[in-house]
C-alpha cells in the first residue's frame, strides 16, 4: 500500500468545537459594530452573516437577541481596557506627555461610550463604578511631579476626567473643538499661567511661526 492510500485510509481528524465561552465572545465581537451601525433594529440575519454561523446558534447561545445585546454592551464598555492603557503610561515620562497620553485615553473612551448611548437610551449603562480607580491609577502616573502639582494627584485625575469628558461632546465643541495638545496646556498653565513642563506648541498657528 502506497503512503497516498495509507494516509486516505486513515481517519479524518475531526475540528474541536468551538467552547461556549469562545463562541458567545465571537458572537458577540461581530455584534459589537452591527449595534453601533444600526442599534437594536439589527437583524439575526445580520448577526448570523458577520459571526458567520448559523441564525440558531444565536438563540442556542443567548436564548433571545436582547440579551446579546446586553452583553455585546457591557463588553463595549468593559473599562478595563482603558485601565490597561493607563497602566502602560511610564511614570517617569516628561509630565507634558503624560498629560497627553492620559488626556487622549480618557477622551478617547468618552467618546466612544456616546457612540453607543442611543442604543442603550435611557436605561443605566450596565458597567461598574470606574472614577475610582481611574483615579488610583492616573495618581500612580503623576506621583514623580505630585509636589509641583497645586492639587493632589487623585484631585489632578479628576480634573483630567472633567476635561477629556467635556471636549468628547460633539455639539458643545463643533467648530471650536480643542486638540489634545490644548488640552494638555489647559490643564498645566489655564489661561495665563506658565510652566516648564510645557514643550510643544499650543496650535498649528505657533507652530508655524516657531
Amino acid at each position: 500500500m502506497t503512503n497516498d492510500a495509507a494516509t486516505e485510509s486513515q481517519p479524518r481528524s475531526r475540528a474541536q468545537p468551538m467552547a461556549v465561552d469562545d463562541r458567545k465572545a465571537m458572537i458577540i465581537d461581530a455584534v459589537i459594530p452591527l449595534l453601533l451601525e444600526h442599534g437594536r433594529g439589527m437583524t439575526s440575519r445580520q448577526i448570523a452573516e458577520a459571526a458567520g454561523i448559523a441564525e440558531g446558534t444565536i438563540f442556542r447561545a443567548f436564548g433571545d437577541k436582547e440579551t446579546l445585546v446586553q452583553a455585546a454592551i457591557e463588553k463595549y464598555l468593559d473599562p478595563e481596557p482603558l485601565r490597561e492603557a493607563l497602566r502602560n503610561i511610564d511614570p517617569a515620562l516628561p509630565l507634558e506627555n503624560k498629560m497627553r497620553a492620559i488626556l487622549y485615553l480618557l477622551r478617547e473612551r468618552f467618546q466612544s461610550v456616546m457612540r453607543i448611548m442611543p442604543v442603550i437610551g435611557a436605561q443605566r449603562p450596565p458597567v461598574p463604578q470606574e472614577r475610582g480607580e481611574f483615579a488610583r491609577i492616573i495618581a500612580q502616573i503623576l506621583e514623580p511631579e505630585a509636589g509641583e502639582l497645586n492639587w493632589p494627584p487623585e484631585r489632578v485625575a479628576h480634573l483630567l476626567r472633567l476635561i477629556s469628558f467635556s471636549s468628547a461632546f460633539p455639539a458643545l465643541n463643533e467648530g471650536i473643538e480643542f486638540s489634545i495638545d490644548d488640552l494638555a496646556r489647559m490643564t498645566l498653565v489655564g489661561v495665563a499661567g506658565a510652566s516648564p513642563h510645557v514643550l510643544f506648541p499650543s496650535s498649528d498657528t505657533e507652530a508655524s511661526c516657531s
